[in-house]
């Protein structure tokens, strides 16, 4: 099990095995968890920090990250803490590649069975390492920036982490659609700080971002979240995520 590295979280085991729990509000984090990779990330940096660009296809064939609680969304950031021997080897052999990375939620129920290969979603996010440190002892702190959505098709179990075959579903919004999210992008703005204990909207963040941004971090069950993961498209996810929204701050439409 991994934590996601910016130590608000720590590990807790439970009788459904062990768990990240968040020790401080996802507030504090808020540039950090809504930053987007909407610009070539830098392909060079100090040692041994390294950094990478983000690639413009996909490959048949990803890994797959596997967790129970956290998940990434098209064109937003999640730092990852990666111990766990086998997820080292699969960020070390990410690093020696393309750098992708997918993101997929574990079936509830199958915690205790974390260390095997238990049942997922089919539906996760793949995520290029945009950022990567390796740590003396070689654990990693990576952070993946947000490509696409992707459907799991099979797996291959030739190394000991997870493998998955796939097929992308890149979400390219209409012009009408684009048109209706600027459109909720000052609804989303004034629903947020009620909904979220206060939380601002930074200036300048275009709608699909912020619903992206918001989605992954907004404090829901694993399962509606992959709900909204799952929309066909940003439009049907902004609306869905005014729906919660406006459940979260007890408002009526």
């Amino acid at each position: 099990m991994q934590c996601p590295s910016n130590s608000k979280f720590k590990m807790t085991t439970t009788t459904g095995g062990p768990k990240c729990r968040r020790t401080t509000s996802r507030l504090v984090h808020l540039v950090a968890i809504l930053a987007v990779l909407c610009s070539p990330i830098w392909a060079t940096a100090q040692a041994p920090t390294t950094r990478g660009y983000a690639p413009t296809t996909l490959p048949p064939t990803i890994p797959i990250f596997p967790l129970q609680d956290i998940m990434l969304f098209p064109r937003a950031t999640r730092p990852l803490h990666v111990f766990e021997q086998r997820y080292r080897d699969m960020v070390s052999d990410a690093l020696k590649g393309d750098r992708l990375i997918g993101m997929v939620l574990l079936e509830p129920g199958h915690e205790d069975e974390y260390e095997g290969r238990p049942p997922v979603f089919p539906i996760g996010c793949v995520g290029v390492i945009a950022e990567s440190e390796k740590l003396p002892d070689g654990r990693y702190n990576i952070v993946l920036g947000g490509l696409t959505k992707f459907r799991i098709t099979g797996e291959d179990e030739n190394r000991p982490y997870r493998l998955a075959h796939i097929e992308p579903m890149w979400e390219e919004p209409t012009a009408d659609d684009q048109v209706a999210l600027r459109d909720l992008h000052e609804e989303l703005a004034g629903l947020i700080p009620i909904a979220m204990n206060g939380l601002q909207v930074p200036d300048g963040m275009s709608a699909r971002d912020l619903v992206n941004g918001i989605a992954q971090i907004i404090e829901i069950d694993p399962v509606d979240r992959l709900g909204l993961l799952e929309q066909p498209g940003p439009l049907a996810r902004a609306r869905a995520l005014i729906d919660l929204l406006y459940i979260r701050a007890a408002l009526t439409r």
